[in-house]
């Protein structure tokens, strides 16, 4: 394992000598500086995890390096010292970003321990970065993928919506992508470091779901043998996502609004009021304005909701998008699978645009799944594909040249076989064919001539008998 690296910069050469020394024999590796000119350098060779720097240089003091550090390299952790230590720089100091704060003459044991605190620090630092990266990667805007105007139009409300307090309702068939919305709004918040929280009310029997979302007391029903938190003090500083919110009850739709209305509830069971900060997004697989008509869902809870609307459009309606996808989900897979699929023939591409996707992007993420596991080829054929997938297709376009052409068109292909067939079988004998299709002569000769059906040579003889 490599040592954890450490920057001291003081224009004092004793201090940084001594100061270097006795931390190389703490274990660390050290390098030293004695101005803002040659740290920078140094950051720029090398990556620290540390700087301990004087206040005083002779180029610019340690608050400017401190700034720049931070604006630079925000992920290396400052310790600042100096001899002229008042309680106003301390606290500009910290104020800045500096992680500590030291006074000459420096104490062994001192700066033994703030050594090992700040470097905790960095690695938390450093942890929360990537965890960060990681959910960027996982459920940033980046993975709703798409490149159709109405997708186009979906990242714009994203991007104009995801920074505000304001409710959103997303609406969209199953499979069409609404959880990732959800969470590409919260990742791309201010919310985003505090806890995502999704609940599937249509999952959720409708005599829990109370329970789930705002919490119970023990004695509260049968069953609550101990207090519960609720998901929604669960999502508290962050957000909560509400799928499927056509399938919740008059009556959990009645106290939902007040949660809207006043961010307010009660646990089952409880008469104290509990007060939470989240933000809410609710989607649904139904036409929510239909559902009100119906007597389903509550007018003043659909308005309440119903601030900004994002519709996700079903697959088919953006076919060309459907290569991006299938591109997004090859790469996936075959990095998780760990296999060397190069990409999908034409054929396959083919047949994939052709589907009309009920599952919709859920569906294709699976097939594309399926394929990279049981392919062996470098690139994926229509064999890789289901067959039940590839017969729909067959069929999806057959109906479409069917409905995109006269009833004379659609007859030609089959009418030209069956001509076809009867003069190879009467040896293209031509008032043979004629008369076992019940045709004469001449309006023979006429199709042949259409469908470029010339006779068979070695025919000739019999056609001249």
């Amino acid at each position: 394992m490599q040592p954890n690296k450490i920057l001291i910069v003081d224009d004092d050469r004793i201090i940084l000598d001594s100061l270097s020394e006795f931390l190389k024999l703490e274990g660390y590796a050290v390098g030293g500086a004695r101005d803002l000119k040659s740290t920078l350098q140094a950051l720029e060779r090398e990556p620290y995890q540390l700087i301990i720097t004087d206040i005083n240089m002779p180029d610019a003091d340690g608050f400017e390096l401190l700034r720049v550090v931070k604006e630079r390299y925000p992920d290396i952790v400052v310790v600042m010292i100096t001899g002229y230590g008042t309680i106003e720089s301390a606290v500009e100091a910290i104020k800045m970003g500096a992680y500590d704060y030291l006074t000459k003459p420096i104490i062994d044991d001192e700066i033994r321990l703030v050594v090992e605190r700040a470097l905790k620090q960095q690695s938390l630092l450093r942890e929360n970065q990537a965890l960060r990266r990681q959910l960027e990667q996982r459920y940033g805007l980046g993975n709703v993928v798409g490149q159709d105007y109405k997708m186009l139009k979906v990242f714009d409300l994203i991007e104009a919506v995801a920074d505000t307090r304001t409710n959103v309702l997303i609406l969209g068939n199953s499979g069409t992508g609404k959880s990732l919305v959800a969470r590409a709004i919260h990742h791309r918040s201010q919310r985003a470091a505090a806890p995502f929280v999704e609940v599937s009310c249509g999952a959720i029997p409708e005599t829990l779901l109370e329970s789930e979302l705002f919490g119970h007391i023990k004695g509260a029903f049968t069953g609550a043998v101990s207090d519960k938190v609720g998901r929604f003090k669960a999502a508290d500083g962050g957000t909560i996502f509400l799928d499927e919110i056509n399938s919740a009850s008059p009556a959990f739709q009645f106290k939902l609004l007040r949660v809207l209305q006043e961010r307010q509830f009660e646990p089952v069971g409880s008469d104290s009021t509990e007060t939470v900060d989240v933000r809410v997004i609710l989607a649904s697989n139904a036409d929510l304005a239909a559902e009100v008509k119906a007597g389903r869902f509550r007018e003043d809870l659909y308005y309440r909701v119903n601030v900004v609307t994002v519709e996700l459009p079903q697959l088919y309606e953006r076919i060309g998008d459907i290569p991006l996808l299938a591109d997004h989900f090859l790469e996936k897979y075959r990095n998780q699978q760990h296999k060397k699929v190069l990409g999908f023939t034409d054929e396959a591409k083919r047949y994939l645009q052709q589907y009309t996707w009920p599952g919709n992007v859920r569906e294709l993420e699976n097939v594309i799944e399926r394929a990279v596991v049981l392919t062996r080829n470098r690139y994926i054929t229509m064999d890789d594909l289901p067959e039940s997938m590839l017969a729909a297709a067959r069929f999806a376009e057959v109906n479409h040249e069917h409905k995109s052409m006269s009833l004379r068109r659609a007859l030609e292909e089959p009418e030209r076989r069956i001509i076809e067939a009867a003069l190879r079988a009467n040896r293209w004998n031509r008032q043979i064919t004629a008369d076992v299709l019940e045709i004469n002569r001449t309006t023979l000769y006429k199709k042949m001539k259409r469908y470029n059906l010339e006779a068979d040579p070695a025919a000739q003889v019999a056609e001249s008998v």
